[in-house]
């Protein structure tokens, strides 16, 4: 399976000399907080040329026990920096990094994944009246890679699902209200999926 790198830019074009510059890059488990030893990682420079852009590595390797690395360069003005760290396998959830300043002369770039669990979400009206019935769910998750869309059913309407979906490890939390008769009634659930787990999330309304 082809590799997905995530990269972070960091643009070079105001420095008034050529400065020795550290990064402090990590990784950790977004559901989990532990951290991704061993990840591979690559910084690359790029500036433009008279016809076309240039780039080179300008250092690789992996990243510790601890999950981060520390890597020290003397970077060249008019440039810019990718910073690139290969995911675990079987992911499905990588992060934005954040880029922080650590002073004039530090940067740290903080790259978050998540590993695949698998779901199966089947909503079934088990006391359905009539046609007036009304239900609506929201869902998330920890990492909030949900989009926090609700789902609306009306009279007996239900859904099964007929494959697993691959979804983030972690928490997932639900909250479903049920209208009928014109009084409403809410209910929670909370459920972990680790990661390689199947499951089937049932809802009975």
């Amino acid at each position: 399976m082809k590799k997905i790198i995530f990269i972070i830019f960091i643009s070079m074009f105001l420095l008034s000399c050529k400065k020795e510059r550290t990064f402090h890059i990590t990784a950790k488990n977004a559901a989990t907080g532990e951290p991704y030893p061993g990840l591979s990682f690559e910084i690359q420079r790029s500036w433009s040329g008279a016809f076309e852009n240039h780039y080179k590595s300008v250092g690789s390797g992996f990243l510790d026990e601890n999950g981060e690395v520390y890597f020290t360069k003397r970077l060249h003005k008019n440039s810019s920096y990718s910073i690139s760290v290969a995911p675990p396998p079987n992911t499905c959830y990588i992060s934005d990094s954040d880029l922080h300043p650590g002073g004039e002369t530090n940067f740290k770039a903080e790259f978050e994944f998540a590993e695949c669990a698998y779901l199966k979400q089947n909503i079934t009206n088990i006391n359905c009246i009539d046609a007036n019935d009304y239900m609506i769910l929201y869902s998330d998750n920890q990492i909030h890679s949900l989009g926090n869309i609700p789902w609306e059913f009306y009279g007996c309407d239900g859904y099964i699902q007929s494959h697993y979906s691959s979804v983030p490890e972690g928490k997932y939390f639900y909250k479903w209200e049920v209208t009928r008769n014109n009084i409403t009634n809410v209910f929670y659930d909370t459920i972990y999926l680790s990661k390689g787990e199947y499951r089937i999330h049932e809802i009975h309304y």
